[in-house]
């Protein structure tokens, strides 16, 4: 590729990151932001196609016979930190870093695939078709987003999700099992010894959770870890034993336990009921030896496990987390990314998918 067509590549990107950071698109709030990037593929007579909020396209040269990549980030954002001095719709360009919600999480990286995905739109002789899916709901792992885009694809061989990673590759992520734990006991007067205290039968149970360590540590994302985060009870009077104590379990587990395992570790060690609310969320690995993994060492890049959840979770088919960006902006007041990181990110995506594109797996 020569330096006038990176070139352009890039200011489109850049180009198209401020119009979606001008353009509220929370989570289920959507519409307006697949608008722009439905535009943006009409503009250059990409074919695609829209399924709710998700925008979905298909390289020209695509062939069935062929393995396919897909490429994917969201374009949907989470609500503006309060403590924002900028304005969070603004584009600002200054000190080479552009500000904007969703400017780093996740627009920067969703850009640099769309511009890696123009570059390979029209090349032939490629071994493997290419696919971009741009999603909805990623921010609240809602079903309106890459699961309901998954049946729209065609056969996936793998994919890489666009999240900040500064480059580097998130080959293993953490699962995500939120659990709801209710401890029963007895209603009673408090002034007399009456009842029996559902907050002191759950204090046991949160103990056990503070203290117990799961067995299994990953060479990629450590030990896996159990937080008690919520703890209420209906009952608000002061003189009234409860007989109904709530807790909530925040557990992270990594890629060597299933969550039903889990489950039935909890529930062999409490007293308390326990159940999760969705198992959707679960660890995911890509194997080291992957062609994609392999390219990306051939080019420095380091891998790591991440400790954080993406649509990568939600995927049935080996994927890749990596992108320009830096997961420690996500979420932050005047969020921004640097230009800097977008043109590199675009340049090194490009250099990753060489290595595959051009070489049978």
């Amino acid at each position: 590729m020569n330096n006038a067509s990176i070139h352009t590549i890039q200011q489109d990107a850049i180009d198209l990151l401020k119009e979606l950071i001008a353009t509220p698109s929370l989570s289920k709030e959507e519409d307006q932001t697949a608008g722009i990037l439905s535009r943006f593929f009409d503009k250059r007579n990409i074919a695609h196609t829209r399924v709710g909020n998700n925008v979905i396209a298909r390289n020209s040269q695509f062939d069935g016979k062929k393995p396919t990549i897909l490429l994917n980030s969201h374009h949907d954002t989470v609500k503006p930190n309060p403590q924002y001095t900028k304005d969070p719709f603004a584009p600002i360009e200054e000190d080479g870093k552009l500000f904007g919600l969703g400017s780093n999480d996740a627009g920067g990286c969703l850009v640099s695939l769309i511009a890696v995905f123009t570059h390979f739109y029209d090349q032939k002789d490629l071994s493997h078709n290419i696919v971009i899916a741009a999603t909805a709901e990623e921010e609240i792992s809602g079903v309106g987003g890459i699961e309901l885009t998954i049946p729209h694809l065609p056969a996936i061989s793998f994919a890489i999700v666009g999240e900040p990673t500064q480059m580097q590759m998130a080959v293993a992520e953490r699962g995500l099992m939120v659990l709801d734990c209710i401890s029963h006991g007895k209603a009673g007067h408090a002034a007399r010894n009456e009842g029996e205290n559902a907050i002191y039968k759950a204090l046991k149970d949160i103990e056990w959770f503070s203290t117990f360590q799961l067995e299994k540590v990953s060479d990629l994302l450590g030990p896996s870890k159990m937080s008690v985060t919520v703890i209420e009870t209906e009952n608000k009077a002061h003189n009234v034993v409860p007989a109904i104590c709530r807790f909530v379990v925040d557990t992270r587990i990594n890629e060597l336990y299933s969550f039903e395992e889990v489950v039935d570790i909890i529930k062999a060690n409490v007293a308390s009921e326990v159940k999760p609310r969705s198992t959707r969320l679960r660890s995911t690995s890509i194997a080291l030896d992957h062609p994609v993994v392999q390219a990306g060492i051939a080019l420095n890049r380091t891998y790591y496990g991440s400790p954080t959840t993406s649509d990568k979770a939600l995927m049935p088919f080996p994927a890749l987390k990596m992108g320009p960006g830096d997961s420690a902006r996500s979420h932050t007041a005047d969020e921004y990314i640097y230009l800097s990181e977008i043109r590199e990110g675009i340049d090194l995506y490009i250099q990753l998918l060489n290595h595959v594109l051009y070489h049978k797996e």
